[in-house]
This record gives structure tokens, sequence and C-alpha cells, in this order.
């Protein structure tokens, strides 16, 4: 039996994710602001410990931790999933708005981190999943705040895998593609209330294209949901994890235009070297 610790687990992929879970077997920590909220979505369990966490508390993010290890004794897989979306244009975005989506898409998973890490370093085992999307590979107009924070994921990740790998710890980075939840909904995406008519092409374009994709994502939930539960604490798993064919193509693509490039500005790039540097 594996314990998991979920985090924004009252609702989409963490809600999924802790019933699958549950059912197979495993001890569950679920976390979110209001702890009523998870036992309403996901009712009572033996293997359940529903946890109020506000992930920008990192005072809350020890006592979370504090609270698992009691009950179960262990933190087997810590599943970073609680964030959100910001739409707009970089310009666009207030400072008051790109400090709450850091605040929480990335000082939050921070916090957790730290807070589970000492648990997992002392049974010399474990795995963490952090949630970045196929925006922490490929940025793009009108969501480059919200792909700032989840390249940050993407570089704390690389950094965690290779620090923890000595000690028998895992880290892997899950990049969904678009998924039919409500992550286009309110609940989940913010929307700059400023609208500069520069960026009616662009970001302004994005806005209305995300209208009218949400809940017609090509991505299925549930399948998702069953490869994480699959994923964690998997001996094999990747430092990298895509799902969905939209992040399979994005990733190509974008691993094509960098070679590209690369290679038209090859002999520039080099060239910034010492002499000395480049004979040897």
């Amino acid at each position: 039996m594996q314990t998991w610790f979920i985090t924004g687990a009252s609702r989409g992929f963490g809600a999924l994710v802790a019933k699958l879970a549950l059912d197979k077997g495993d001890a569950v920590v679920a976390t979110a602001r209001n702890p009523q909220s998870v036992v309403a979505t996901l009712g009572e369990h033996p293997n359940l410990l529903a946890v109020g966490l506000d992930v920008t508390d990192e005072g809350q993010a020890h006592e979370a931790a504090k609270a698992a290890i009691q009950r179960f004794g262990k933190i087997d897989v810590l599943l970073n999933n609680a964030g959100f979306g910001l739409l707009g244009a970089v310009e666009e975005a207030t400072a008051a708005e790109i400090e709450a989506l850091y605040r929480t898409n990335v000082f939050g998973v921070l916090n957790v981190i730290r807070a589970v890490l000492p648990h997992m370093r002392r049974a010399r085992s474990g795995h963490i999943l952090n949630v970045s999307s196929i925006g922490g590979y490929q940025s793009g107009a009108g969501f480059g705040v919200y792909c700032s924070t989840k390249f940050a994921v993407e570089g704390l990740t690389e950094a965690l895998a290779a620090e923890l790998a000595p000690l028998g710890i895992k880290a892997t980075v899950v990049e969904p593609g678009y998924f039919r939840t409500d992550f286009l909904d309110a609940r989940s995406l913010s929307v700059s209330d400023a609208r500069i008519a520069d960026y009616a092409e662009t970001a302004g374009a994005v806005r209305e294209h995300a209208a009218g994709l949400s809940h017609r994502q090509p991505g299925d939930p549930a399948k998702l949901a069953a490869a994480l539960v699959e994923l964690g604490g998997a001996p094999n798993a990747p430092l990298r994890m895509p799902y969905g064919s939209d992040t399979v193509a994005a990733i190509e693509a974008k691993n094509a235009f960098v070679a590209k490039e690369l290679d038209a500005w090859r002999q520039v790039a080099i060239s910034t070297d010492f002499d000395d540097a480049r004979a040897a």
C-alpha cells in the first residue's frame, strides 16, 4: 500500500487521482483549502485523511505533512497538483495577478516539497510528481505569465531529480496538454481585466479561442488520472512525462524549431569562447 499526498484534491485531476488511489487500496492524504470539500467529493473512507492546506502557507504545509506521517507513517508519492492559470498578454497582467500566480504555482510547490522531503529522506524512498503543463515546455501568447510559472516548476524538478537520485527518491514533472476539465473556467483560470488593442491578434485571439475550447478539450481526464496512479512510485519513472497527443505534437515542434535555430546561429554562438578554449 502506497501513501499519496495530493494537493488541490477537492476537484479536477487531484480528486480523480485520489479516488483511483483509494480504489486500488492505497492511502491518500487529500488536501485542499477546505477539507470538507474533499470529503464532499470523495466521501468517507478508512484510508482517506482530508487535511486543510493553503499551499501558500509554509506552516500549514509542514503541519499537513506531519499529520500524514502521524496517520499513515510514510509518504510515498507527493502529487503537487494545486494551481491555477492566468490568461492575458504579459503587459496586460498586473503585479498583483502575477504575484498571486507565483505564490500558488511556484512558491506553493516549493512549500509542500520542503515540508514532505524530510520524511522521504528519512525513508530513503519516495516519488515527487510536480504537475506542470505543455506550457511548461512551450510558452505561447496569452499565457506567458502562467507558462513562466510552469517553466519554473520544470527547472525545479530537473534539479530535484539530480539531488534526490542518490537518496532513492524520484522526481517527475507531469506535462498535460488540454484535458476536458474546468481549467478554462473561472474557478481555475483568471483573466486579466486589462485589454490592450495592440495584442488583439495574439493574446486577444487566444482569449477568444480559450473561451470556445472550454469543455471541448481533446484529453480524457479519467485516462490521465489512471496514468498518474500508474506513474506514482514507478521504478523507471521518467524525468518528464507528457500526456496528450497535443502535448507530444507541441514538444516535437519546439524541439525541431530549437534544433533549426541552433543550427542557423551555431557559429555565432560558439564564437564567444576564448580562442584557446575552442582550440582545446
